[in-house]
C-alpha cells in the first residue's frame, strides 16, 4: 500500500476523561421518543477514572499468511507511523506458512505457523523495538484459527508475555492439538510431551475442547470471534452461549465491525444475495449479529452476558495485481478504542480492559473520542460497568463525542491524495434492552437469537447537542428504571432514511459493488465505505438492588 498520510487526529488519540469533561454543558433529551418530556437535565459529572483512550487493531495479517500481500514492516509502519495506532495484534493464519515476514519463499517448503512465528515474526519485532522503532507502542502476537465446523477466530495465548518462550511453545501445542497438521512437522519432543492428550480438530465438540484447554492451561488468553456470519449457518446463538458459559474469561468478544471492507462484497460476505441469506450480509459494514436491533448480540446482552463488540481491519492487502481489493491498512478505516489506566500499556493490561468492556468501535474516524456514562445519585458507571439502581429511580445518561477535522478518505484510492472531508455525525441512538436470567441450556430460550425488548429509547441529532470550543458534542438524557436493563450507543453519518442505506434509522444490507473497470471499482468501493460510517459502543448495565 502506498498511502503515507499523517493524521492530525491520531496525535490526540489519548485523552483524559477528566480533563475533557471539565466544561460539560446541558442539551438534548427532547427527542420525540424522550420518556421524560421537555426536561433538560444537567449533565452528570464524569466517572473518576484516571487514564485515557488508546486505539488499535486486533486482526492484522502479513506475508506469513499465504493469502496476504504485505510485509511485517509495512504493516507496523502503516499502523503505528502513518495512522497513529497505540497497539496492534498480529494475527496470521494458524496454517502452513510458505513465506517469511518479507514475502520470501521458504526454501525447505511450508512450515506450521507456530514455527514461523518463532523464526520470523518474533525476531523482527524484538529487533525493531530494540532499535527504538515503534517506541511506546504495544505489539503482540495472536493467531487466526480455523475453528472446527465454524469460521475463523483469533486466539491470543499468554497475554502476560506473548513472545515469551513458554507461550510460544503453547501456540505450537495448540496448533498440534487442534489442527490436522502432520505430526512430522512439529518438534519430536513437543509431540512426545502431548502423547497423553487427544488431538481434536473436526467437530463442534472439538472446538469446545480447545476453549477448555485455553481456560485450564492458559487463562491469560482470549478468543475473538471474527466475521461471525460471513457464511451462513456457521454458528447458532446457542453455540455462542455454550462457548461463553464454558469460558467467559476466554470468549467475550465478537468482531462486529468486520474487516475486509475493500471487498466488492463488503467484508467479504459473499453468500448469494437472496432473502434467505440476509443474516450473511453486512449492515453498514457491521455483521448481522451486532447490527440487527434486537438480534443475536442483544439476545446475549439480554442475559447479562459480558460479550463485547470490536472493530478490526483484517488486513491482507488493499489492492493486488491491479485487479483485487481486500481491506484497509491498520488504523486507516477501522479502529477499536480501549480505555487504559495511566501507565497501563502491556498486552496483559489490554486484555484486562478488553474483558472489562471499556471499548468502542468506529469506521472512517466518524468519531475519535466517546464518553458514555450513566449516573444514579452519587454512583456512576461507564462502558462495560454495571450501575446498581432501584426500580423507579431516575438515571441520567451523559454522552460526549468528538469528530476529527478529517479522516483518511482518499481519491483516487492509494494515490495519497486526501479528500479532506470532515466526518459529521448525523444522529446518535441510545438503545435499551431488558435483562433477564441466563437461559437454561437445552431450553427454547437458549436457542433464541432475539431480544424483543430491545428498542431505540431516544434518537439525538444536532438539535439535541451542544458543541464546546474543543469540538465535543454533549447529550444528556434521563430515564426511569423499570427493571434490569442495558444501555448501548450507535451513531452514523447517515440520516434515518437514506435510499438503499437506512430505513427508520436501521442499517440496510450492504450491496455489492460490481464494476468491470478495476480502478473504477476500487474507487466506488472506497466511496461506498466512506459515505456509510458508524460507531458502536459497548453497553452499560443497570442492575436492580436486592
Amino acid at each position: 500500500m502506498n498511502v503515507r498520510a499523517d493524521s492530525p487526529f491520531s496525535r490526540r488519540a489519548r485523552w483524559s476523561l477528566l480533563a475533557c469533561a471539565v466544561a460539560l454543558s446541558a442539551c438534548g433529551g427532547d427527542s420525540d421518543n424522550d420518556p421524560v418530556g421537555d426536561a433538560d437535565p444537567e449533565p452528570a459529572p464524569p466517572v473518576a477514572r484516571a487514564g485515557g483512550w488508546t486505539h488499535g487493531d486486533l486482526h492484522v495479517h502479513t506475508y506469513q499468511s499465504d493469502d496476504a500481500q504485505v510485509s511485517l514492516q509495512s504493516v507496523l509502519d502503516d499502523g503505528f507511523d502513518h495512522y497513529g495506532l497505540d497497539w496492534m495484534a498480529l494475527s496470521n493464519h494458524l496454517r502452513l506458512s510458505g513465506r517469511d515476514h518479507t514475502g520470501s519463499a521458504l526454501q525447505g517448503g511450508a512450515i506450521p505457523f507456530s514455527r514461523g512465528l518463532v523464526e520470523y515474526e518474533k525476531p523482527y519485532v524484538e529487533q525493531a523495538q530494540a532499535e527504538g522503532r515503534y517506541e511506546g507502542k504495544t505489539i503482540f502476537s495472536t493467531v487466526e484459527w480455523d475453528m472446527p465446523t465454524h469460521d475463523h477466530v483469533n486466539i491470543g495465548i499468554g497475554m502476560e508475555a506473548p513472545y515469551a518462550e513458554d507461550n510460544l511453545r503453547a501456540v505450537a501445542e495448540f496448533e498440534y492439538l487442534f489442527t490436522n497438521r502432520d505430526p512430522a512437522l512439529f518438534d519430536a519432543g513437543l509431540v512426545d510431551s502431548l502423547s497423553d492428550q487427544t488431538r481434536a480438530y473436526s467437530t463442534h465438540e472439538d472446538s469446545l475442547k480447545a476453549i477448555e484447554w485455553l481456560r485450564d492451561h492458559h487463562p491469560d488468553s482470549y478468543m475473538l470471534l471474527n466475521h461471525p456470519n460471513r457464511y451462513m449457518n456457521k454458528y447458532t446463538v446457542a453455540q455462542l452461549r455454550e462457548m461463553n458459559d464454558l469460558a467467559p474469561e476466554i470468549f467475550f468478544s465478537i468482531e462486529g465491525m468486520v474487516g475486509n471492507q475493500m471487498e466488492p462484497d463488503r467484508g467479504g460476505y459473499v453468500e448469494a444475495y437472496t432473502d434467505a441469506n440476509l443474516a450473511s450480509r453486512t449492515y453498514g459494514g457491521t455483521d448481522y449479529i451486532v447490527a440487527t436491533l434486537g438480534g443475536p448480540w442483544d439476545a446475549l446482552l439480554g442475559e447479562g452476558r459480558r460479550i463485547w463488540t470490536v472493530a478490526n481491519s483484517d488486513y491482507h492487502f488493499t489492492t493486488a495485481q491491479g485487479r483485487y481489493s481486500s481491506g484497509y491498512a491498520p488504523g486507516e478505516y477501522a479502529k477499536t478504542y480501549v480505555w487504559l489506566d495511566d501507565d497501563a500499556r502491556t498486552p496483559a493490561d489490554l486484555l484486562e480492559a478488553l474483558r472489562g468492556g471499556r471499548l468502542f468501535g468506529v469506521f472512517g474516524d466518524l468519531i475519535d473520542a466517546l464518553s458514555f456514562q450513566a449516573q444514579a445519585g452519587d454512583d456512576a458507571a461507564m462502558m462495560g460497568d454495571a450501575l446498581a439502581v432501584d426500580r423507579g429511580e431516575q438515571v441520567t445518561v451523559t454522552i460526549r463525542f468528538r469528530s476529527p477535522e478529517r479522516n483518511n478518505y482518499e481519491y483516487p484510492l492509494e494515490s495519497g491524495h486526501l479528500v479532506q472531508a470532515r466526518p459529521v455525525v448525523d444522529h446518535v441512538d441510545l438503545i435499551v434492552g431488558d435483562v433477564s436470567a441466563p437461559a437454561t441450556p437445552g431450553s427454547a430460550a437458549y436457542q433464541s437469537a432475539e431480544n424483543p425488548s430491545t428498542r431505540v429509547l431516544a434518537r439525538f441529532n444536532a438539535n439535541d447537542w451542544s458543541v464546546d470550543e474543543d469540538g465535543f458534542a454533549t447529550i444528556t438524557h434521563t430515564l426511569t428504571v423499570t427493571g434490569d436493563q442495558y444501555l448501548r450507543l450507535r451513531g452514523t453519518n447517515l440520516a434515518p432514511d437514506v435510499d438503499g442505506e437506512t430505513q427508520d434509522g436501521e442499517p440496510l444490507p450492504d450491496r455489492k459493488v460490481d464494476l468491470a473497470s478495476d480502478a473504477a471499482r476500487f474507487d466506488a468501493i472506497n466511496a461506498r465505505n466512506y459515505n456509510d460510517l458508524w460507531f458502536y459502543s459497548n453497553p452499560i448495565f443497570l442492575t436492580l438492588g436486592d
